[in-house]
């Protein structure tokens, strides 16, 4: 007898359709093809300890099943669920008719509970685009599921609830008001609730007046920034409250946000909130020791890094010099094109990673230096700052739009108990300027700030006038900068104008997108 049941293979952060053909025969066999890893082929013992636990011990059958197509590697014990399905469908414990209706995913404990998988959001977008009326997966992944519009999504607890419903045995004989029905989600609802949730405002901040107006350009732009300036001046602290400022997620966004933390396998580990749909944008700040591998991705079997789990959001890399050079010199290509490309010897995946980098590090490794302050001297010698600063090389420093050098508070702004501005007065001029973006841009779907423009756009939206033409100029020289540079400079004049609601670039738009890129590289690696 053959069955086929409907699943799917997570490949980089979308989903495929992949059919598990069961062929069952008279003995005592059992063989998997169709490219399954190591979890895969191990199913076979969680899946007979199930089955016996729940009362199916008569399933003396010759099992082979196929997992096509065959050139996608399977992945994860989420085939389980499928795969005990076909095996009791083949030896006719099960009715078949429901099958083709269906897509069914879920991992398998030994007692025949359904265990949480990653990816469900991928998977549910994979089953209405293939037209399947629902989607059968483990209860903690069923809010998650259940953010696609016209998909039936079916949460359930163990194996004989999943034999139960597509029997079609819509209540419990023992608990008559206990029906199968498809779990719904209000995604406008979870928009409204949790907009803006954050308790951290900028409001706190004392000082630092330039600095916070250098994270309202970032954040009006997408601009990449740094900040440079000694211990506990607050940069890490500014650095936290910069999602506060920053525009709420389109649903197109928090779907692929989604999308990619649900891969990650993080959506049920999200504590205090919505585990169905990402709302807000992420803000990642990783550990100094993190790897290669786990900052931008990959890995035997590749799973998003940090740079994709920040994906329309923030990563924060707090004390700069401290991360590996080999670490930092991957984020080049992924800062320039916006998304990365994980190639193995089987299968290339490709993970978006469009996201704010904001970064933070001392002057010196006592953190003093350039420091005003007797109190505080400088220890370090020349050499040792210069083998400090040239732990950041200078082609990542050039992609970093605004570099701002930040000074400590000053004891009567510490004593002012009148709070700042607050990131809600921040906000609205930043979204009032990417409003204006979102029109000039209204005709690009892969560009959506003034950060994301490329060459042609930069010519476009980016003219400048003689005078201004000519203060860059002298800029350029003096300064010793490269083309990107130029480009990022006219980039961020763009954002300034747009904050002050100016048509065109004028020369204090430029002269403050210049003061962005002064800081000293005599003493930066190349």
């Amino acid at each position: 007898m053959l069955i086929k049941i409907s699943s799917a293979a997570v490949v980089g952060i979308d989903a495929v359709p992949v059919t598990i053909e069961v062929h069952a025969l008279p003995g005592f066999d059992f063989t998997l093809v169709g490219l399954p890893d190591v979890a895969v082929k191990e199913s076979h013992e969680r899946i007979l300890a199930a089955l016996t636990v729940n009362g199916f011990e008569s399933l003396h059958r010759s099992y082979t099943i196929n997992m096509a197509p065959a050139d996608i590697k399977k992945e994860g014990a989420a085939f389980d669920l499928p795969l005990a399905i076909g095996m009791l469908a083949g030896c006719e414990k099960l009715k078949t008719r429901a099958l083709d209706r269906y897509m069914i995913m879920g991992e398998l404990s030994l007692d025949g509970s359904l265990q949480p998988i990653r990816g469900a959001l991928s998977i549910a977008l994979c089953a209405r685009k293939e037209g399947f009326k629902g989607l059968i997966l483990p209860a903690a992944n069923a809010e998650e599921a259940a953010v696609v519009d016209g998909l039936e999504v079916y949460g359930l607890q163990n194996l004989i609830e999943v034999v139960r419903f597509l029997n079609g045995e819509i209540k419990d004989e023992l608990n008559p008001d206990d029906k199968f029905e498809p779990t719904k989600v209000d995604t406008q609802a979870l928009f409204d609730t949790l907009a803006f949730p954050s308790d951290l405002d900028f409001a706190d901040v004392r000082g630092q007046y330039k600095v916070r107006r250098a994270m309202e350009v970032a954040a009006a732009g997408g601009h990449n920034m740094i900040m440079v300036g000694p211990p506990g001046a607050g940069k890490s602290m500014m650095a936290k409250r910069l999602p506060s400022i920053l525009p709420p997620l389109t649903l197109e966004e928090a779907l692929e946000t989604t999308k990619i933390h649900s891969v990650a396998g993080l959506m049920n580990k999200r504590k205090g909130v919505s585990s169905s749909l990402i709302v807000q944008r992420p803000f990642r700040s990783p550990h100094h020791t993190i790897t290669d591998v786990a900052l931008v991705g990959g890995g035997t079997n590749p799973h998003p890094g940090e740079i994709s789990l920040a994906h329309n959001g923030v990563l924060f890399l707090d004390e700069l010099p401290e991360y590996k050079r080999s670490a930092l010199e991957v984020m080049r290509q992924p800062l320039e094109d916006r998304h990365i490309t994980v190639a193995r010897t089987k299968e290339t995946v490709d993970y978006p990673a469009s996201f704010m980098l904001v970064a933070a590090m001392n002057p010196c490794p006592c953190g003093h230096y350039g420091e005003n302050n007797p109190a505080h001297p400088c220890t370090c010698t020349p050499a040792q700052v210069h083998r400090y600063l040239s732990k950041i090389s200078g082609p990542l420093l050039d992609r970093i739009d605004i570099q701002c050098e930040i000074e400590a508070v000053a004891y009567d702004q510490l004593r002012d108990t009148q709070p700042g501005e607050s990131s809600a007065a921040m906000r609205e001029r930043v979204l009032r300027a990417r409003a204006v973006q979102n029109e000039r841009f209204k005709h690009s779907k892969l560009v959506h700030c003034n950060a994301m423009m490329n060459a042609q756009m930069v010519r476009q939206y980016c003219a400048l006038d003689a005078e201004c033409d000519q203060l860059l100029e002298l800029t350029m020289t003096k300064l010793g900068l490269s083309a990107r540079a130029y480009d990022r400079i006219l980039k961020v004049a763009r954002t300034i104008a747009d904050l002050e609601g100016a048509a065109d670039i004028r020369k204090q738009h430029l002269l403050e997108a210049i003061s962005y890129r002064s800081l000293d590289r005599n003493s930066w690696g190349g």
